[in-house]
C-alpha cells in the first residue's frame, strides 16, 4: 500500500508531459483555441510548462508548485478554451471541460498531499 502514491503521482505526472510534447507536435491545430493573441507561442508556452510539471512532479523538485501551476493551467484551459466551444453549441466539448476540471481537482488533492507530506505551502 505504501507504493500507491507514488504509482498515483507518476500516473498522473505522465500524461501531463506526454500533453505538453503533443503541444509541439499539434501546435498549428491548438493554436487556433488559443483565446488570447499569439496563438503558437502559447501553445508551446504551456507545453513546455507541462512537461516541467510532470518532471516536477515525477522527481519532486518544486512538486507542490508543479502541481499548483497544473491546477491553474487546467482550470484556465476549462474556462477559456473549451467552455466557450460548449457555450458555441460544440456540445462535445463538454467532456472536455469535465476532464479538465477533475485533472484540476486530482491536481489540488496532489498539491495538498505533496504539502502535507514536505511542509511545504509553495503558493
Amino acid at each position: 500500500m505504501a507504493a500507491l502514491p507514488k504509482i498515483g503521482k507518476f500516473l498522473f505526472a505522465l500524461p501531463m508531459g506526454v500533453f505538453g510534447i503533443l503541444h509541439f507536435m499539434m501546435a498549428d491545430m491548438m493554436a487556433g483555441m488559443v483565446p488570447v493573441p499569439g496563438g503558437v507561442v502559447w501553445v508551446y508556452f504551456t507545453g513546455i510548462a507541462l512537461i516541467a510539471a510532470a518532471v516536477g512532479i515525477i522527481t519532486g523538485k518544486h512538486a507542490v508548485l508543479a502541481a499548483q501551476g497544473l491546477v491553474l493551467f487546467l482550470l484556465l484551459t476549462a474556462l477559456t478554451v473549451h467552455l466557450p466551444a460548449v457555450m458555441g453549441g460544440d456540445q462535445s466539448s463538454l467532456g472536455l471541460v469535465l476532464r479538465d476540471l477533475a485533472l484540476a481537482g486530482g491536481a489540488m488533492v496532489l498539491s495538498g498531499a505533496l504539502a502535507s507530506e514536505s511542509g511545504s505551502t509553495a503558493v
